[in-house]
């Protein structure tokens, strides 16, 4: 039991944290939704920042690899193409916003075909596989409507960034106010 209240006692007594980082979401999101252009180009600075800071790590790895007697080849080569594709992606955001659109549309396609395959496997088992079924269908459809126009799947991307950010937003900031509440009335 003492153990336990250190860590109550920090989340409601920061409960005001909780609530800016709800409302911060909830910002983001309203900014998602009105300005996808900018959310997207955004997405893709980051995108292109984070392969260019993770190759740059790769490479350290594979210094002490070399160093240690480890295998270190393959990180060098990874490192080496993840600075490559991050500088492409940063130099040119249009193309690092195709390759996440495609990466998008192939993850929905081939995650769409497992739920299918899926569902149908369950119709031996359970009642209401058609369920993951549509669902497969959804996610097949999804990544395949992206493929086939990639201007307005670039803007479903970021409207969906912005849907999720908003919601999580609100949720988070109710939390912070039942902990609030309850803070208040468990002195």
């Amino acid at each position: 039991m003492t153990m336990a209240m250190p860590r109550i006692t920090q989340l409601t007594s920061n409960w005001w944290a909780l609530a800016l980082r709800g409302i911060l979401s909830i910002l983001v999101g309203i900014l998602a939704l009105t300005r996808p252009g900018a959310t997207l180009a955004a997405i893709v600075i980051l995108l292109g920042a984070y392969m260019f800071v993770d190759g740059v790590f790769a490479i350290m790895a594979s210094l002490r690899g070399m160093r240690t007697g480890d295998r270190w080849g393959w990180m060098l080569v990874e490192g080496l193409i993840g600075i490559v594709a991050g500088l492409v992606v940063l130099r040119t955001p249009a193309t690092g916003a195709l390759v996440l659109l495609w990466l998008v549309a192939f993850w929905a396609i081939t995650h769409g075909i497992a739920e299918i395959a899926a569902g149908i496997k369950l119709r031996k088992i359970i009642e209401g596989e058609w369920l993951l079924i549509l669902a497969g269908v959804l996610s097949l459809g999804l990544g395949l409507y992206i493929l086939m126009r990639p201007g307005v799947g670039l803007l479903l991307l970021a409207t969906w960034v912005g849907v999720y950010a908003l919601f999580a937003g609100i949720v988070m900031l109710m939390l912070a106010l039942k902990v609030r509440k309850w803070t208040h009335e468990h002195p």
